[in-house]
């Protein structure tokens, strides 16, 4: 490992990468390889976690929201220390005979290096795209030179969760950088708000909500995770834009995971609305039980990553 790496050699390789596809191609088929990009795409890691679950959620990502894929893997060292490579992703579209590639650059750097970073991260960006930032690590936010690399980004996600005070990151992030901040946390609750809002797609649950007084939140754990907050503000935000004036109660389960697992909407009267979506896992599958009133239905859905 070096002190320097050079953004001209690797684009070098990159340029090199596309010709060795292109000769892959059989000249007699009409197929051959298209090059797709619609970002750069950066992830920054720490050396001590394992790198397949990112590249499996930049896997996931790819045939959607093609790239340029930059992932910065980060050691602690006072040595100033540099290295990269290059490699490509391809998958072949279903029904297509052509493959679609896109450009994978992986950075191992030390501490020490961040602040060498920008210099060689702006060449590599795609010019006239955006640029996003995934930052994986809550270490990492901590180093001085952070900023100077998220500054870089035209916006900056992590994950609340894996911080131990994600109301300090969240402030101390958007104190020190200018990007428009994106919460995997609340990416999350989608399944949760899908779930609520096809309830009162239901125009005559819908008339009913005014009426609803409490918000109960359900969590794994004895305190409320990012995740719950993101929850309750979401809902009584949709219930006062209704008319309603609902209290927001905890219902904290400390033997249960750690993660949203109740939401229960009430009305003070007794024949009033009363929703509830209960949510269980396994390792294969996500259980969510929906009731209104007395009426109980049973949805599954895949187990959540980073891109679902």
């Amino acid at each position: 490992m070096s002190a320097t790496i050079h953004p001209e050699t690797i684009l070098r390789e990159l340029s090199d990468l596309w010709v060795s596809l292109g000769k892959e191609a059989d000249p007699g088929q009409p197929t051959g390889v298209l090059r797709a990009c619609t970002m750069t795409l950066m992830a920054v890691v720490d050396e001590t976690e394992d790198t397949s679950d990112v590249w499996s959620v930049m896997a996931a990502l790819m045939p959607e929201h093609p790239s340029r894929a930059i992932v910065i893997r980060f050691r602690q060292s006072a040595a100033r220390e540099l290295s990269a490579r290059v490699f490509s992703q391809c998958w072949m579209p279903f029904g297509h005979r052509r493959q679609i590639c896109c450009e994978q650059i992986e950075i191992s750097a030390s501490d020490a290096s961040l602040c060498d970073l920008p210099a060689v991260i702006v060449p590599l960006a795609v010019s006239d795209l955006p640029v996003i930032l995934w930052c994986r690590g809550a270490r990492i936010f901590e180093l001085p030179d952070f900023a100077h690399l998220a500054n870089i980004a035209h916006k900056l996600v992590l994950d609340s969760a894996a911080c131990l005070d994600p109301a300090g990151t969240l402030k101390h992030l958007a104190e020190r950088t200018e990007q428009a901040l994106g919460d995997l946390a609340w990416t999350r609750l989608t399944r949760w708000r899908e779930l609520v809002s096809q309830i009162f797609e239901n125009r005559s649950y819908c008339t009913r909500l005014p009426g609803v007084t409490q918000v109960r939140v359900g969590f794994g754990g004895e305190r409320p995770p990012t995740i719950a907050y993101y929850m309750a503000a979401w809902l009584v935000d949709c219930l006062e834009r209704a008319g309603a004036k609902p209290e927001v109660s905890w219902q904290p389960a400390p033997d249960a995971s750690t993660g949203l697992t109740r939401v229960e909407l009430t009305a003070a009267n007794g024949d009033g609305l009363r929703v509830s979506i209960a949510m269980t896992a396994d390792h294969e599958r996500q259980t969510a039980q929906v009731q209104v009133d007395s009426l109980s239905s049973l949805a599954v859905f895949p187990l959540d990553n980073d891109y679902l």
